[in-house]
């Protein structure tokens, strides 16, 4: 592609599709990889990102988080497409495994590559893998699978393969969040999804509240946490987060928690990667 496709209209024209989906693991899937080459961080948008989810500004990496933020529209180009079979309204963000190889200059001029990995069987429906990649010169810097639920019907009772929750972790801080950070968030990401924006439109969709982003959640986790340059981050998007909201952070061992109780609305852990 010559340049990323607006969010807006994939969004409006993948929820005009979704009644028309028929969703399965066994289903057909598109196998293209899009692919965006010569990509630069627009610098106001990535310090606006910084501020909202906790990240120092003035560095001179991008946040581990961020290239989610770049491959996004080429995700939501494929997911909106004819040929995806999952539904675009409804579709749950359940998890993410990023590793990052490398530190990416925020002046950085990057190669970026989506594609639909595959489909598989979640025991509250369907569940596709979407793959993205950052390349700087021919070396992949940064790569991430997001895993995307659509719930349905399905005969398939078992669990997907990913770890249980583990024990309780200290409370580190507590976080009061603002009702305004998904459309913080939103602006600065590109991500402006009606459930994130405001009560009224949370609420076609079933939300009491808006909710909060689950990359706003984990990315903010991180920004506490510190990941080193070389890393693997594993997240797990439990349970929404309404929005305002008072949650606690929770970390230990390599480990992180967002939780308000003995709800988690976010869990994972990083691990340190010997560089390539």
């Amino acid at each position: 592609m010559d340049r990323a496709p607006s969010l807006g209209p994939l969004l409006a024209l993948g929820a005009l599709r979704s009644p028309f989906r028929r969703p399965g693991p066994d289903a057909a899937f598109p196998r293209t990889r899009l692919a965006l080459r010569g990509v630069r961080p627009d610098l106001g948008r990535l310090a606006a990102y910084e501020r909202v989810c906790g990240f120092g500004t003035g560095e001179d990496g991008l946040p581990i988080t961020y290239p989610h933020v770049l491959g996004f529209p080429l995700a939501m180009r494929l997911m909106s497409a004819r040929e995806f079979p999952l539904p675009l309204l409804g579709l749950v963000h359940t998890g993410i495994e990023i590793e990052r190889y490398a530190d990416l200059p925020g002046d950085g001029s990057y190669d970026v590559l989506v594609h639909v990995e595959k489909l598989g069987p979640h025991r509250r429906g369907t569940e596709a893998t979407v793959v993205t990649e950052v390349r700087l010169g021919e070396e992949v810097v940064w790569e991430s699978r997001s895993t995307y639920l659509a719930r349905h019907r399905t005969r398939h009772s078992g669990g997907t393969a990913r770890e249980g929750a583990g024990p309780p972790l200290p409370v580190v801080e507590e976080w009061r969040i603002a009702g305004d950070v998904g459309r913080r968030y939103g602006a600065a990401s590109g991500d402006r999804n009606p459930i994130h924006l405001h009560p009224l439109t949370a609420r076609l969709f079933g939300f009491p509240r808006a909710i909060a982003h689950g990359m706003w959640t984990v990315a903010r986790c991180l920004a506490a946490h510190g990941v080193p340059t070389a890393a693997e981050v594993r997240a797990e998007f439990r349970a929404p987060v309404l929005l305002p909201a008072t949650v606690a952070y929770a970390a230990g061992n390599g480990r992180f928690q967002l939780r308000s109780g003995d709800r988690v609305h976010v869990e994972g852990r990083i691990r340190p990667r010997v560089t390539r």
